[in-house]
């Protein structure tokens, strides 16, 4: 069978960034991100969420965070200037982003937000993000992701 490309795969080959891509099976809904992790045999520490925050001056941010972690909300605001930032409401993924709950990926998005990784990810040699479509992950270095979204690390999540 042959590799399906998304989207987010199609800018990674056109950018020239060396990627690996993982296809998990899964129903009609997404399933978490730990167990996605264990469907492609990766580490969950390796695999990240990306999440869509709005802060107080309206202003849309982008999360990457490994999925076992949880964003802290103060810290994430603190780390783009902003008073306060809250999760959107997942209907408003779409509209804004271009990708649906459990495929969102910061890479391709309809329009480039500020994104911050979780600075975890400067310790990995590489990292797995949404590709895009539920049931796809990409594989690749962190550096690259940072810039192709023009990104940065700051500590994001809550302490254990």
């Amino acid at each position: 069978m042959a590799e399906q490309k998304t989207n987010v795969m199609r800018l990674l080959m056109q950018k020239k960034i060396k990627y690996v891509a993982h296809e998990y099976q899964h129903g009609s809904v997404a399933v978490d991100g730990i167990t996605a992790a264990a469907l492609i045999g990766v580490p969950a520490e390796k695999v990240f969420k990306t999440l869509v925050t709005r802060g107080a001056s309206k202003g849309i941010y982008i999360f990457v965070v490994p999925v076992a972690a949880e964003l802290d909300l103060k810290k994430a605001a603190k780390s783009v200037g902003e008073k306060s930032v809250a999760m959107i409401h997942v209907n408003e993924l779409l509209g804004l982003t271009g990708y649906v709950r459990g495929g969102c990926s910061p890479v391709g998005m309809k329009k480039q937000y500020p994104t911050i990784f979780h600075s975890g990810a400067e310790q990995l040699d590489t990292i797995v993000v949404s590709a895009g479509k539920i049931g796809y992950q990409v594989e690749l270095a962190p550096e690259d992701l940072l810039t192709l979204t023009r990104g940065k690390y700051a500590d994001v999540i809550t302490e254990d």
